[in-house]
């Protein structure tokens, strides 16, 4: 297998990523750039490496609800290059960081030519709509401060750290709460020694904690990337 440090692409035989890697451009993400946007042409597709990308819905207020969270075990853009080359989401850059970038026209070129790869993007979109769909269960059954420890903790896989660059008006824009709940929150976990919280910054002090609170999305999207990742442990003959 090759190494890199996207865990989609780090999953493609020697040959598959061989013939991907003259197409892969390196990109930067920068905190609000937009991937894409509902209804907009497609034209990059985008592995992260580093850094956080996050689907979201768009309300007529301006508000935004996160339904799904993309890093270094996802693609971005994947299904829409692959039929359609028009965007159903809209994303935005949650966390900097950076990634290979790929044209619709070259993914499409060697999925076409390379079964796995494209059986792989498909899978993918399955998990974040999967993703989505637990998001929507989350938020109509979940307290504020499961959802808070669950959201944190997936952050945290995906960043590789413990530290995390997020404003508590930014976070309950994505949870879909109001700010004064997330502080309270904030202040709970903040109090019960599980987390530090400082102008926007986050440091996770107590993983085992925020797991105890923290609702069974985590664990279930987690369970989704794993699949996905590695089908061959998996009982899902889909897979």
């Amino acid at each position: 297998m090759n190494h890199s440090p996207n865990r989609i692409l780090a999953a493609l035989s020697e040959s598959a990523y061989a013939a991907l890697l003259p197409y892969l451009k390196i990109i930067e993400f920068k905190p609000g750039m937009t991937p894409s946007d509902v209804g907009s042409v497609i034209n990059k597709v985008y592995f992260p490496h580093t850094g956080i990308i996050s689907l979201v819905v768009e309300l007529d207020t301006g508000e935004m609800v996160e339904t799904a969270m993309v890093g270094r075990d996802g693609v971005v853009n994947a299904g829409g290059a692959l039929d359609g080359r028009v965007s159903l989401n809209k994303a935005i850059v949650q966390m900097a960081g950076v990634g290979s970038v790929i044209s619709p026209t070259d993914l499409v070129k060697v999925a076409d030519s390379n079964h796995n790869f494209r059986a792989l993007l498909i899978r993918h979109e399955q998990v974040l709509f999967a993703q989505a769909q637990q998001s929507v269960a989350c938020n109509a059954r979940h307290v504020v401060e499961s959802r808070t420890c669950r959201w944190l903790l997936r952050t945290r896989d995906l960043a590789k750290s413990d530290d995390l660059l997020i404003t508590q008006e930014h976070l309950a824009q994505m949870l879909g709460v109001r700010r004064t709940s997330l502080s309270m929150v904030a202040k709970t976990l903040q109090r019960a020694g599980l987390i530090r919280y400082k102008r926007g910054h986050v440091r996770i002090l107590d993983v085992k904690g925020l797991r105890q609170i923290a609702c069974e999305c985590y664990e279930a999207v987690n369970d989704h990337y794993e699949r996905l990742l590695h089908p061959e442990k998996s009982l899902n003959p889909l897979a």
